[in-house]
């Protein structure tokens, strides 16, 4: 990754949190994800009513580019704050999204963190899910 892939990630998923629906938590998520040919599939978190439902924003990105025929993936920039702030904390993705993760992506694939364009950090999938639980386990 280039800085300035890892400036494009990070701008996508700050900008995407403007698109979240939060509307019971207040609490804003924006997520871009990197595909092979150098394309950025960006997600917000959904929430409902009914808190099963909610979908997080790291896996609206996955979806939307799974359902557009995606598999290769080379990093993801999350973003998350409360709603009409900038983030003051990294937003690091769910179990959820972490398994997800693992269904599509290998463990080196980079996760960025962010606060804001000067403040992230960087993980790789297995840092993040160590012993991660994938379609070969069930082989």
């Amino acid at each position: 990754m280039t800085e300035q892939q890892i400036q494009d990630l990070i701008t996508a998923a700050l900008a995407a949190r403007g698109t979240a629906y939060a509307p019971y938590s207040h609490y804003t998520v924006g997520a871009a994800l990197l595909v092979e040919n150098g394309d950025i599939y960006c997600g917000c978190n959904i929430e409902n009513a009914s808190y099963g439902a909610t979908n997080c924003a790291e896996r609206t990105a996955f979806f939307k580019a799974v359902s557009e025929g995606w598999r290769g993936f080379i990093a993801i920039a999350i973003a998350g704050g409360m709603e009409g702030h900038e983030p003051v904390d990294y937003a690091y993705p769910c179990g959820i999204c972490r398994q997800v993760m693992q269904e599509f992506c290998e463990p080196d694939f980079r996760i960025y963190v962010v606060k804001n364009k000067e403040d992230y950090r960087e993980y790789t999938l297995s840092e993040l899910l160590p012993c991660g639980f994938g379609g070969t386990s069930i082989q």
